[in-house]
């Protein structure tokens, strides 16, 4: 979604597509980081107990495609029966907190927008897509990306990609289908008929496209902004379930938080250089 939203699609040097070498490139980041934390980990966790590895490396030979595609279908039934729960659970809960805000919040947001909208001079579709832009941000997922915006308005992020961060701590998976709830919470469905038929089939990344900053008017998703989450992406540890595993195989919650916290503050940082270098 990222690549093919703010990356060109131009050639590099007349020979390489631009977005294929991206996309390659977040690989290569992830194997340099690996050899890198592991040199690291060698240098600063000293062990005084010899480690011996022995591997008998079986003979190999050509595999049988039956097995083959048994083995694929397995690990893509395991996924949507895995990730597949814990997105469709994150995007029911992120929706109620999207349409549900503290006391009066809600619906003191709702007039206000209408009487700046008149004073704006919108037309009704217009119209609607503001109030409801300001319903969200006066709900419980607006105030709370907005509570942490500035954290992450460094890195070039808004408060709706800072919900799809928290979220997809749970599985990264989520993050786009925490912005597809986000991004079409514009206009309600009973006024959909009312819409242009361009407007009505938006996709989630033609809506990517045209959001800015509301208080700069700056688009918000630019080649920098892509990048700066590829590589916080690349180098972050979002996935609860990771942790669990680092948990039980070191006996300790230590272990899995240094981890965690170690890795989150290189992607944090590495996505903060990416940010200023290409904006």
């Amino acid at each position: 979604v990222l690549i093919g939203l703010a990356v060109p699609a131009v050639k590099v040097g007349g020979i390489f597509n631009a977005q294929s070498l991206v996309f390659g490139s977040m690989y290569a980041l992830g194997v340099v980081a690996a050899f890198l934390s592991g040199w690291a980990m060698k240098k600063w966790l000293r062990t005084r107990e010899p480690s011996f590895l022995a591997i008998e490396l079986p003979e190999y030979r050509m595999p049988h495609w039956k097995n083959v595609w048994l083995s694929v279908w397995e690990k893509v039934v395991a996924f949507i029966a895995g990730a597949g729960k814990i997105i469709l659970v994150v995007s029911v809960v992120l929706w109620a907190l999207s349409r549900f805000g503290p006391g009066d919040a809600i619906s003191e947001a709702t007039q206000t927008a209408h009487i700046e909208a008149r004073t704006m001079q919108l037309d009704s579709n217009q119209t609607e897509d503001f109030v409801q832009q300001r319903r969200l941000e006066a709900s419980f997922a607006g105030k709370m990306g907005k509570s942490f915006e500035p954290l992450i308005r460094p890195l070039g992020y808004d408060w709706k990609i800072g919900i799809a961060l928290l979220t997809s701590f749970a599985a990264r998976e989520v993050f786009t289908g925490t912005l597809a709830v986000l991004y079409n919470m514009g206009s309600e469905e009973g006024d959909i008929n009312n819409r242009n038929e361009n407007a009505a089939k938006a996709t989630l990344r033609s809506k990517m496209k045209t959001e800015t900053f509301s208080d700069t008017g700056q688009p918000v998703y630019t080649l920098a902004t892509a990048l700066s989450l590829l590589v916080f992406y690349a180098l972050a540890m979002q996935c609860f379930s990771t942790l669990a595993v680092v948990r039980r195989e070191t006996g300790s919650w230590k272990w899995a938080a240094l981890q965690f916290f170690s890795m989150s503050l290189l992607a944090y940082f590495g996505a903060w250089a990416v940010y200023q270098i290409f904006s």
